[in-house]
């Protein structure tokens, strides 16, 4: 038997019926203030895509910068390539990620692998052989 997703208890179809005002009193006070304050014009183009991808209207893969947009229940099932400050990385939205910002799912910088320090770097590095 599959769990079926719910957020603060409300099933994944309640949320999509549900109006805007009920439904950001369920999200958290950072995620509210963000969105009464007002949807800039390149976070309601995004919207609009989405809403189009999601009516089947659209052929090319969405791309944004747009990584402070928050996920809302009528996004869920898209793929959304977000960018990470190098590349294009694909997210696929799904019912858990209600509530949360698109940037948290995409790592904005990579692990650092050192490698040996080069001649000059140190005192004893300096009378290290050259071969």
């Amino acid at each position: 038997m599959v769990k079926e997703f719910s957020y603060r208890g409300i099933t994944q179809s309640d949320l999509e019926n549900m109006s805007l005002e009920k439904l950001f009193q369920l999200f958290n006070s950072r995620q509210r203030r963000s969105l009464t304050r007002g949807i800039t014009d390149s976070k309601r183009k995004l919207i609009e895509e989405i809403k189009a991808a999601k009516a089947g209207k659209l052929k090319n893969p969405i791309k944004t910068h747009c990584r402070d947009l928050i996920i809302l229940p009528y996004m869920v099932g898209i793929p959304v390539n977000v960018f990470s400050g190098k590349e294009f990385v694909p997210v696929h939205i799904t019912a858990e990620m209600i509530g949360h910002f698109l940037g948290e799912y995409v790592i904005t910088n990579k692990r650092v692998s050192h490698g040996a320090p080069g001649v000059g770097a140190s005192r004893s590095s300096l009378y290290v052989p050259l071969k």
